[in-house]
Parts: C-alpha cells; structure tokens; sequence
C-alpha cells in the first residue's frame, strides 16, 4: 500500500470515528438531566480516546487528503475537548459544567459542515436519518446555488443581535421557502443554536434564523427590544430569498420559547405559527393576548415529562389556556426529556408546520 491510499484508509477512518463521537456527545445532551450523567457517559463509553488517536495520525498526512486535515482537526478537537470538559465537571459533581462542556458540540459542527459537499459519509451525517439512504436527497448538495449554506450577519457571530442563518444549498427563487426564526436558551446564543435545526433543515427545504439576543437574555422583562430585532432581521431575509407569507414561524428553547410566547402573540407579530419548547408560561399570557391574534393560531408546545426547570405541568397549563383562547393547539409531552433541546423535534415541527399554512399576517 502506498502512502497515498494509506492516507484515505486513514480518512475514512478518522472521519468514522469524528462522527460516532459525535453521535454520542448527541447522545448525552438529548438525555442530560444532572443525576444521569454518570451513567450517560458510562453508556458512551470514550469514543474520544479512539479519535485522538486518529486526529494523531492524520498531522502526517502530505498527500491530496492534507486539504481535508484542518476542518477535520478542529471538529475532532472539539469534541475531544467535550468529552473531556463534561468528565471533569461529572467528576466535580457540577452539572453546570457538564451543560457547558456540550458548547463544544456545536462548535464541532460548525468546523465540519463544510466538508458536507465533499465526503459523502459527512452530507449524510447532516440528513435526517429517515433521509439518508436517498441519493437524490444527497444529490442536491452537489452544486450548491450561490448564497446558500451557513451564513452570520449583523455583527461577529454569536455576539448580541446578530444572527446566522441557513439557507439550503438547493435554494431556488421559483418557489416560497418556509422561515424558522429559532431563539436560543438564556445562556446560549444563535450560532450554537442553528446547529438544533439545520439537519432538519436541510432534509426538508427550510431557511433558519437563529438570532441572539440583545441582553443576556431575551427580553422577557423590561424594555422589549428583540421583538422589533426579529421584525428587522425577518424584513431582511425576506428581502433577499424567497418567503412562503402563510409559514413563518417562532420558535425557541427554554427562555427562547418563553419568549417565542411574548413577542409571538403580540397582534403585530409577522409570525404566522409558534412553537415553543422547554418553556415557562403563565395563564396570563393567554388572558392578555388579543382574541383576534390567538383566534385559530396554529402553536406547537413540546415539552420534557422531566424537565426540572420548568415542571411539566406549566406546558399543560398552556395547552388548555391556549385552546381555551382559540388556538389550535398541538401537544408533544416527551416521557424522556429534561430540560434541554430535542433536536429530533425540528423534523417533526416542520412537518406540523407544512401541514398547516396560513394567511401573511397583515
């Protein structure tokens, strides 16, 4: 064997073993809840050993693969550095740190992605799984149109109100593509956030937005200066691809969600669907809306049998004010869940979304 197929058995398996680790570090943060954390990571095992020694042999490599050395190291030092924050923090008896150490996923992801249209091993990853084995659906990705992929604007990424975006390498303007404005948890921001929807994306045909706040947090007190910085940054996509008025939808995790509820159910809102995950509510929301903004309004509450944050029974709260307001109203209680994103939700609320268009808000 010569070097340079040695080279490519070697990239295929690092590439393997990238993505197996970052499956399970998927894995760990659909199922975090603090008191499982042991036995997550007992479950895991330590796919990250198995990568670095393949990120080890990959600062070797000085034939047509060596390209390909950069993306693949930071996604792979990402991770490794992941597993490594969150055995520290288990070790420590800190769940604070085991939910910081999983921001390394997203970082991961944002490294790797733009390898997606050259290893076909990395576009599947970045499909949904009930899509993966469709060529065609792979095939899409071969020539991306121009403007299309992962994208920030309105500053660095990731600092307060600027936002990235995806917009699916297919794009094209000949027909109206659904928006997804995704509001990231009190502590995240909307680069990481993206990540939750973009395999979703994707797989469906769907632009994503996922902005940052302007505070520390959106604005769920005081003065509300998101509300007209989502108007803002929805006028400004609009104004570059082409929307699909009848599906524009807020959604968001925790904080995000609560305020997917705030800003969602003023009667100036452009949102034509809500869809809030893992969040706070209060009857008074439902109480203090206007009857003609809620009157039919298509919202998706999902929401963790587990969450420790924000008990489940405020999402089933929710659920029967809403309805008693007029809204049309559809439920997922997750038996599974605590207090973190369910990414495989952004499939499933996308298809709720395709099913139910509605007028443009006026």
């Amino acid at each position: 064997m010569d070097d340079a197929d040695r080279e490519f058995d070697e990239l295929a398996a690092l590439t393997g073993a990238l993505l197996g680790a970052l499956e399970a570090l998927a894995f760990i943060g659909r199922r975090l809840n603090p008191p499982d954390l042991p036995a997550l990571l007992a479950a895991v095992g330590a796919p990250e050993a198995g990568l670095a020694e393949h990120l080890q042999r990959a600062g070797g490599w000085q034939g047509p693969v060596a390209a390909l050395r950069g993306p693949l190291e930071e996604a792979g030092q990402a991770v490794v550095s992941g597993f490594e924050a969150l055995r520290a923090g288990v070790a420590a008896g800190d769940a604070r740190e085991a939910f910081k150490a999983l921001r390394h996923g997203p970082q991961a992801l944002e490294a790797l992605y733009p390898l997606a249209g050259l290893l076909p091993p990395v576009n599947r990853f970045f499909l949904e799984p009930g899509v993966r084995g469709d060529p065609r659906r792979q095939a899409r990705f071969n020539a991306p149109a121009p403007h299309t992929g992962v994208m920030h604007a309105g500053g660095e990424p990731g600092a307060r109100g600027a936002f990235s975006l995806y917009v699916p390498e297919y794009y094209a303007a000949d027909r109206a593509w659904p928006l997804v404005v995704a509001l990231h948890g009190g502590s995240g921001n909307g680069r990481a956030f993206l990540w939750s929807w973009l395999r979703a994306a994707r797989s469906h045909g769907a632009i994503v937005v996922a902005p940052t706040a302007l505070g520390q947090t959106w604005a769920l007190s005081g003065p509300d200066l998101d509300t007209p910085n989502l108007a803002h940054i929805v006028s400004q996509i609009g104004a570059r691809w082409n929307l699909d008025p009848g599906r524009l939808l807020l959604t968001g995790m925790s904080d995000g969600g609560t305020f997917s509820y705030v800003s969602g159910l003023e009667p100036g809102s452009p949102f034509t669907h809500l869809a809030p995950v893992a969040a706070a509510f209060h009857p008074m929301l439902a109480q203090m809306a206007d009857a003609d903004r809620l009157r039919g309004l298509p919202i998706h509450v999902a929401h963790g049998a587990l969450d420790w944050m924000f008990q489940v029974e405020m999402a089933r709260d929710a659920v029967r004010a809403l309805e008693g307001a007029g809204a049309e109203v559809a439920y997922r209680e997750i038996a599974d869940l605590a207090h973190t994103y369910p990414v495989e939700m952004s499939a499933e609320i996308l298809e709720w979304l395709e099913l139910r268009p509605r007028p443009a808000r006026g």
